[in-house]
């Protein structure tokens, strides 16, 4: 594309050049030609003027009066009646200009110029009319390579953008040329980048909500199935493929939840449901894990609590507080329930160090972590928690005491729902 910029910028400059340049060479070499006919004949007629006053006083034509006032270079022949030619300068053999002025007496002035001397004036003109075309043939390359290169640069710079977000870089450029065209061009690119963005950031918080919130639901089924292989039991392998069960029909509704929410975190489908059954669960998944490490997890406080929720997303919140607890914590881990206004409480407290004091309320963001953790569970735990109305708070750093929110009565159904019913 620069190269053909630059060719068409540069035919029509020799175009132009051409049309006038020719014609400027014709009238200047006419404008030349004319001049010096014009001088020659005034010439003539400067000198008849002598040579008419000589006659007045009778006096003969002298050559050198004459050859004063004859331009160098030039020829010239007086005839006067009855007396001898006289000649002026030397004569000229080639083509030459000729002018002639003659006198009422019969006298004739002749003054010839040769030709080479106007040629010689014409070239001069037409070399500077070539070199001014010149200068306009190169100043034309200049102008068309930079306005090339302004066109073409852009162009180059939103194809490297176009690849860039082909290539999975979404990050826009907000860069603009000065050219309407090519910033509308920009512009949808940025848009686009910053959409791509938005997608690509979507996607992996999905897979990394997904692949934290699963594995600990997976290692509590492995752990099941490795019971029923070892055990000959009936009645054992009955009780754990139960669990087992159950344990699937959870991470069925976890990943249902998680890809609800990558849709619409605001989506939620709380219903009432019995707290103390998720407790319940809870203690029944966890109390192996904590027996292998040296430690309890007790459940205190108001029992026959109703909240409203989701169980499977109350259950994983939950486990999400009781894992903590059991990585980062230290002691006995308490599950303790009560009930403030219309609002059902769950907390999880542990004897461990606690949430370090710089970090606070700061541990439900993501990547924040105060054990070099992935710092992923709190947050989504408070994403579920909240996208059933509920909300998650850290209410004491030391000792550590995490509350779960619930409340008591359902929500009057939205515009949405009711659509949908």
């Amino acid at each position: 594309m620069r190269r053909r910029l630059i060719n068409s910028t540069l035919a029509v400059v020799l175009v132009v050049i051409a049309v006038f340049g020719i014609s400027l060479v014709i009238v200047e070499t006419r404008t030349i030609t004319s001049s010096a006919q014009d001088r020659i004949e005034s010439e003539a007629l400067r000198l008849m003027a002598i040579v008419e006053a000589n006659a007045l006083e009778r006096k003969s034509v002298s050559p050198v009066t004459l050859g004063e006032q004859l331009v160098v270079g030039r020829y010239a022949r007086v005839t006067i009646p009855g007396q001898p030619t006289v000649e002026v300068g030397r004569q000229i053999t080639d083509s030459v200009i000729r002018g002639t002025a003659r006198g009422e007496q019969g006298e004739v002035v002749v003054v010839e110029q040769s030709r080479a001397s106007v040629t010689q004036e014409v070239v001069r003109t037409l070399s500077v009319v070539g070199a001014v075309a010149l200068l306009a043939v190169v100043a034309a390359v200049l102008l068309a390579v930079r306005q090339a290169n302004r066109l073409t640069s852009p162009l180059t710079d939103l194809a490297e953008t176009a690849e860039r977000l082909g290539s999975g870089d979404p990050r826009p450029r907000h860069k603009r040329y000065g050219v309407p065209e090519l910033d509308r061009v920009a512009d949808v690119l940025d848009a686009s980048a910053e959409r791509i963005g938005r997608m690509l950031t979507a996607e992996r918080r999905l897979a990394a909500d997904a692949s934290h919130q699963l594995r600990t639901p997976l290692t509590a089924l492995s752990m099941r199935l490795e019971e029923i292989t070892v055990t000959e039991d009936l009645a054992t392998v009955r009780e754990e493929a139960t669990i087992a069960l159950t344990q699937v029909e959870r991470l069925t509704d976890v990943v249902e939840r998680l890809l609800t929410n990558s849709r619409d975190p605001r989506t939620g489908s709380a219903v009432p449901f019995d707290l103390d059954e998720v407790v319940k669960q809870q203690l029944e998944e966890w109390r192996p894990a904590y027996r292998s490490a040296g430690r309890a997890i007790v459940r205190s406080g108001k029992q026959g609590m109703r909240a409203v929720g989701t169980p499977g997303a109350v259950s994983q919140v939950l486990a999400t507080l009781v894992e903590n607890a059991l990585m980062h914590g230290g002691g006995t881990v308490a599950l303790r329930t009560r009930v403030t206004g219309n609002q059902a409480v769950l907390e999880v407290t542990d004897e461990g160090p606690g949430v370090p004091a710089d970090l606070g309320n700061r541990i439900f963001e993501r990547a924040i972590s105060g054990r070099n953790s992935t710092g992923i569970g709190l947050a989504v735990a408070r994403d579920l928690a909240e996208a059933d109305g509920g909300r998650l708070e850290l209410l004491q750093a030391y000792p550590p005491v995490f509350a779960l929110f619930l409340s008591r009565t359902a929500p009057a159904p939205t515009e949405q729902q009711k659509t949908v019913r």
